[in-house]
């Protein structure tokens, strides 16, 4: 069953929002999406707090998605999100698979 990888940003201060987004949407989640060898990626801003960001990767089961930890790529892209953004980006990640799914 499907999987994904998650990264939960959370900005210093909203000035610092378009600048993210700006990097996140040309360089960040086209590398990110390429070096893990996602099916596909996507990312959005919290409604209610507008400096938490969300970006998900899809991999086609849990074991895919959990082969990026440890990766040269994993290192790199936090290396790279590091330089750029050092410690006014709080994050955190996870790795969530589903265990169910029910249409209407």
């Amino acid at each position: 069953m499907k999987a994904w990888f998650i990264v939960r940003a959370q900005i210093a201060e909203a000035g610092m929002k378009e600048s993210f987004d700006r990097w996140y949407h040309d360089e960040h989640l086209p590398d990110a999406l390429k070096s893990f060898k996602a099916r596909r990626a996507w990312r959005a801003w919290s409604d209610s707090d507008p400096c938490l960001h969300y970006a998900w990767y899809e991999f086609d089961d849990l074991a895919s998605a959990k082969a990026i930890l440890g990766s040269e790529a994993l290192k790199r892209l936090v290396a790279d999100f590091d330089r750029a953004w050092g410690n006014k980006v709080a994050r955190s990640r996870d790795f969530v698979g589903i265990v169910q799914s029910m249409d209407a």
